[in-house]
């Protein structure tokens, strides 16, 4: 038998799930088409204290994660995010996506795509309060400069357990 407060935890959760799905299809669409004009309207967004976290930046607040992405603009040519899958669950959403971008002074011609994940919380207007971004700076970013590249690599290569038996036992002293 159903009682009624059982009936209305589940009403709650729907209302809590059908908040999220729209609010995730609203943060999709601004992330995807993002602009610096854009930046003045993250409140509609996010939630006055909201918590931004990356491999950079740990801040609090609307007005320093709209420092993050004016950052961003200015540091880098077209940049844009187009969000491949979602998934949202309760009050929360896992977004990947693809950033892609031109950096200003190294390689300008180049364009440059990173490939990572979003995790987004939202209060019950909808509005996130956290935001975790995922992403290997390592792979997807160190790599990719001369120099710090070659290093990156050679660490991931001799940190990797699927190197090759031969090759594991080049490095090491015979018996």
């Amino acid at each position: 038998m159903r009682t009624s407060s059982s009936l209305a935890g589940r009403g709650t959760q729907a209302a809590i799930q059908a908040t999220a799905q729209s609010a995730t299809q609203r943060l999709i669409a601004l992330y995807e088409q993002l602009s610096p004009a854009d930046l003045s309207r993250l409140d509609a967004h996010y939630a006055p204290d909201a918590h931004f976290k990356d491999p950079f930046n740990d801040v609090r607040g609307v007005p320093a994660i709209a420092r993050i992405f004016a950052h961003m603009f200015a540091t880098l040519e077209q940049p844009r995010f187009t969000v491949t899958q979602h998934l949202v669950q309760g009050d929360q959403a896992f977004l990947a996506w693809e950033f892609r971008f031109r950096m200003r002074r190294w390689r300008p011609r180049v364009e440059q795509c990173i490939h990572g994940a979003t995790l987004v919380r939202f209060d019950a207007q909808g509005r996130v309060t956290l935001h975790r971004d995922y992403w290997d700076t390592a792979e997807e970013l160190y790599e990719k400069i001369p120099l710090v590249g070659a290093l990156m690599r050679w660490l991931r290569q001799s940190a990797s357990a699927t190197t090759t038996t031969k090759d594991a036992h080049a490095h090491r002293p015979p018996p």
